[in-house]
């Protein structure tokens, strides 16, 4: 596991499956009664990790569902740290589309912006979440918010941000073929051929 993620945090080699249980009978017995409380464990379990796994458990326990009410635009600068000291797509990428997804569709003016911002972040992995954030989307996704976070990255030669361009192409193509060709014909000599296999696999 730990050579396959190239992971310099060792794993207790825990399977998936596994993980979820455990967790889901810790979460159960130790109920978190504040967003202080919430966030504050989310962040010893991130911040204290000595095995991959912990980290990954921090993960669940932002997505669990007796905390719901706490998935506000206060959770940002939570997500922010993890984006960034996570610094891998197993860490980032549920984030991305999952936890700033659910932000986005609940908050869009503000987050409008926050991720316009990141798209021209330092932190690559800033930037690969602004363009992965709304892989859910499907007939929703603002295309000039995807479009807007693509831009500022179409020279960047990173595979992970050629990936995401492609990754996040692709999955609107499903919803609009049409359109995602256009925009790949229109921009083709500034996206990476990975960026193109990538956005017209499934066209």
């Amino acid at each position: 596991m730990r050579a396959y993620m190239k992971s310099a945090m060792p794993y207790l080699g825990v399977q998936t499956p596994g993980l979820r249980e455990a967790c889901r009978l810790a979460f159960a017995a130790h109920p978190l009664d504040t967003f202080d409380d919430w966030r504050d464990t989310v962040l010893a379990l991130w911040r204290n990790a000595r095995f991959r796994e912990e980290r990954y458990a921090a993960l669940l326990l932002t997505g669990d569902r007796r905390y719901g009410e706490h998935q506000t635009l206060e959770t940002l600068p939570l997500y922010e740290e993890l984006i960034v000291t996570g610094a891998w797509w197993d860490y980032v990428d549920p984030i991305a589309t999952k936890r700033i997804g659910a932000l986005l569709r609940r908050h869009p003016a503000r987050m409008r912006r926050v991720m316009r911002t990141w798209s021209r972040s330092t932190e690559m992995w800033k930037r690969r979440t602004s363009i992965l954030c709304q892989l859910s989307f499907k007939a929703d996704t603002d295309l000039a918010l995807l479009y807007d976070c693509i831009e500022p990255n179409l020279a960047d030669r990173e595979f992970f941000i050629r990936k995401a361009i492609g990754w996040a192409l692709r999955q609107h193509a499903w919803t609009d073929a049409a359109e995602v060709t256009r925009y790949v014909n229109a921009h083709r000599a500034r996206l990476s051929p990975l960026s193109v296999r990538e956005a017209l696999k499934n066209v």
